[in-house]
């Protein structure tokens, strides 16, 4: 089916109107005490803390586009304070209370988020929502059951998470061939364009200067050269995620992995009847390749997921668009576990970069000898563990010896990614075999299939 709309960074500006006009650029050579590369979730939400815990501090971000120009302005809106990166992996280097303090405060986020929004006045659609993840075959059912007792074996609040069997999940919403499913209370569905670009003001107000249009050529010790003159800073902050590849000198540091959406038309009310979804959850299911989508405000369906996961040598796409076998892919995958769906109109597709650390687990830093810090490689969680990162980045700028300043994915380096063209294969036969796993799951296998464990020690997923 052919998208009304392709690209145009997302529908989410579509939604707000049209993209914004971009703030004026770098005037020229300049001093200050932090430098911000990238005004995106993570390097807004880092200057505004800054700001509120000393505001005589100079604090200035330099974006290449506009702010929310990345995956800030494009996610798929899942204000989750999710977890799913490897808990295994961080207790190699911490321990399991460790593992279980960082879990916590990554769901802390939702709340803090929240707060922020409402004290600074930012309508962006917020509703709190539970996460429904969905099984609709046996192997999926048997995953399902596995994640929902490991998240509730590693939570401080088991109750969080909540197994239902398939009347409960198709009560909610009626999804075809559903089997069961979980929910993760306490999370929230957001509008990110417009909690970008009310951050954005939030951090302006405060006094940080956000220069766009502003091309980085390099970041070192005390500098970070553009081509518009050169910021100085004792402190400076990389803020990149999916967009890092292309900063010289980190063409290897994190993967830029690519995931597409689509939004349908508004929805009559009587479709809505058929397929409920009265409160507003976020849902993902159960797949290998799997899926996220949302109801939005206005009464449509988003539906996201890898399409064509990765492009070679880390390129990022033109301005979001996408294409149309990414569309088809996405479109089947809305009509499947929707059929109610198919006779509605697609207006919009569009698709983005996330950064993916070789480990596949989310790191946060600051280097005391360089004073050269970074967060993301969020691996899709973007949207909440940016807030973490922002309030993160703070303590360490400042030097306040906090409980956030010492949880696992603190000053956490990992190798770099191999170079093409082996990144390019091993990531597009990791998707390859996870799409075969979930065609034989379809069709009947019992458990999760082994072409599943097989991709993931292809990538160290």
């Amino acid at each position: 089916m052919q998208a009304k709309r392709n690209g145009d960074k997302s529908f989410w500006y579509a939604d707000l109107g049209a993209v914004p006009v971009p703030r004026p650029p770098l005037p020229g050579n300049i001093e200050a005490d932090v430098a911000i590369v990238g005004a995106g979730y993570t390097g807004l939400w880092t200057a505004y803390y800054l700001k509120k815990a000393k505001p005589s501090l100079r604090v200035v971000i330099v974006e290449r586009e506009f702010a929310g120009f990345g995956a800030s302005g494009r996610n798929g809106g899942w204000l989750s304070g999710g977890f799913s990166w490897s808990r295994e992996k961080y207790v190699k280097t911490s321990s399991r209370q460790g593992v279980m303090a960082m879990q916590a405060a990554m769901a802390g986020c939702v709340d803090e988020v929240i707060r922020v929004a409402t004290e600074e006045g930012i309508d962006a659609d917020i509703r709190r929502v539970d996460n429904l993840t969905v099984a609709t075959n046996a192997a999926q059912l048997e995953r399902v059951r596995e994640e929902c007792e490991t998240i509730r074996s590693w939570d401080v609040d088991p109750n969080r998470v909540e197994m239902l069997d398939a009347a409960s999940t198709r009560t909610r919403i009626n999804i075809r061939n559903v089997m069961g499913g979980f929910v993760v209370h306490g999370q929230a569905r957001v509008q990110p364009a417009k909690l970008v670009r009310g951050l954005a003001d939030a951090a302006e107000r405060l006094g940080v200067p956000i220069y766009e249009k502003t091309t980085v050529t390099s970041i070192a010790k005390g500098s970070v050269t553009t081509d518009r003159g050169t910021v100085q800073a004792e402190t400076i902050i990389r803020a990149t995620e999916g967009f890092t590849s292309g900063i010289p000198g980190e063409e290897r540091t994190w993967l830029a992995l690519n995931s597409a959406q689509i939004v349908t038309e508004p929805l009559p009310p009587d479709l809505w009847r058929d397929i409920g979804w009265e409160g507003h959850e976020l849902l993902g299911n159960a797949a290998h390749a799997y899926c996220y989508a949302q109801r939005t405000r206005e009464g449509r369906i988003t539906m996201g997921g890898r399409g064509v996961p990765y492009r070679y040598g880390s390129r990022t796409d033109v301005n979001g668009q996408t294409q149309q076998a990414t569309i088809d892919q996405l479109h089947t995958i809305l009509t499947t576990l929707l059929p109610q769906t198919k006779g509605c109109r697609i207006d919009h597709a569009w698709c983005g970069v996330l950064g993916v650390p070789r480990d596949w687990c989310t790191t946060v830093g600051l280097d005391p000898a360089t004073r050269m810090g970074w967060a993301g490689g969020y691996v899709g969680l973007g949207v909440s563990s940016s807030n973490l990162s922002g309030r993160t980045l703070a303590d360490l700028v400042l030097g306040a010896n906090t409980e956030l300043t010492k949880l696992p994915w603190d000053n956490r380096k990992v190798r770099p990614w191999e170079p093409e063209p082996f990144r390019w294969l091993g990531v597009h036969s990791m998707y390859q075999l996870y799409r075969i796993a979930d065609g034989r799951e379809a069709a009947g296998l019992a458990h999760t299939s082994k072409l599943a464990a097989l991709a993931d020690s292809i990538t160290g997923h």
